[in-house]
């Protein structure tokens, strides 16, 4: 694995064509921000682009691609044969998803901003930055493009969710500068905000109510777990693509340092998301378990039995908390 930065991740996508941009699965708005904002300037600057994405992208996102199925067509991107991929905002491989790494083991460029990236790409941009999309707008000046409204959508976007809308500790000067760049260039700020931290629909309230019924309380009150089941998503009519804002809601609770969500998959397997305050690391309590992710939030998975997944974790956590 070689390191590079934006500067030269850009030249190499300028001698690039037929490129595919891959998000992680379970997108959020950092990596569909960053694949959508690239693929509207690369495409700008008359390559083919497409993105391809293992899960369905929430239609909340719709609005980073328009109604052109030109712009966005998962179908089509499942169908193209490229001469270039890159992978953006994707620690791990194995976060691709099983259809995305099985058809792409080898994987030449990956721009990321999670310090625990495995190196699995054949060039790193790497920068511990708040949001890959902060990234991504550095390598878009260095080709020289000045971004449109839509790109400044899409990279505020990612900028707005993966901070918590500028709330979270690993916001920067640069972060506020970026965004008000941003802001400058036509990103639709106020609507994209209301979207992503106001809107709620009927079925996602229905199943965080199921959620919070859920909660459970560990170490005396230093750790919030709460479970999304299968059963859940039934009862609510709720999916998986309205999960984004549950990963918050343990660490909200008064006294609680690591707040833990653990979401039932389609196949039985756990996806684990860790919210934590300082000084407990959520990154080095995943990498334990297989994952990683920044020092406030982190992810990870199992496939055991929930309650001996659930019962490793919560050892590794009390060591984290013992050791803070």
């Amino acid at each position: 694995m070689k390191r590079i930065n934006e500067a030269e991740a850009a030249e190499i996508l300028k001698s690039k064509d037929n490129i595919l941009i891959l998000t992680h699965r379970s997108p959020d708005g950092d990596t569909l921000g960053c694949a959508f904002a690239l693929r509207h300037v690369l495409s700008g600057m008359g390559k083919t682009v497409m993105v391809d994405c293992s899960d369905d992208i929430p239609n909340k996102y719709s609005y980073m691609w328009g109604e052109s199925e030109e712009n966005y067509n998962p179908q089509k991107s499942m169908d193209f044969s490229p001469d270039f991929v890159l992978a953006v905002d994707v620690a791990d491989s194995k976060l691709l998803g099983a259809r995305l790494t099985e058809k792409y083991p080898e994987i030449p460029l990956c721009i990321d901003h999670h310090i625990s990236n495995t190196g699995y790409a054949d060039m790193l941009c790497l920068k511990d930055s708040a949001a890959a999309c902060e990234i991504v707008y550095d390598v878009i000046k260095c080709l020289g493009v000045k971004p449109d409204a839509c790109t400044a959508d899409c990279l505020y976007t990612g900028i707005s969710t993966d901070t918590g809308c500028f709330r979270y500790s690993n916001v920067t000067p640069e972060t506020h500068v970026k965004a008000a760049e941003l802001i400058s260039l036509g990103a639709r700020f106020d609507e994209i905000n209301r979207v992503m931290f106001e809107t709620k629909t009927r079925t996602y309230l229905r199943l965080e109510e199921l959620v919070l019924n859920s909660i459970e309380m560990y170490f005396g009150g230093k750790c919030a777990v709460i479970t999304i089941t299968k059963d859940m998503f039934k009862q609510s009519g709720s999916n998986e693509t309205e999960c984004d804002g549950i990963a918050s809601l343990p660490r909200k609770i008064e006294g609680v340092k690591v707040g833990v969500t653990l979401r039932e998959r389609v196949d039985g397997t756990f996806k684990v998301s860790l919210r934590t305050y300082a000084p407990v690391d959520a990154s080095a309590i995943c990498a334990k378990m297989g994952g990683g992710g920044h020092a406030r939030a982190a992810g990870c998975d199992f496939s055991a039995d929930y309650a001996d997944g659930k019962k490793q974790l919560l050892e590794i956590i009390k060591t984290e908390l013992e050791k803070a």
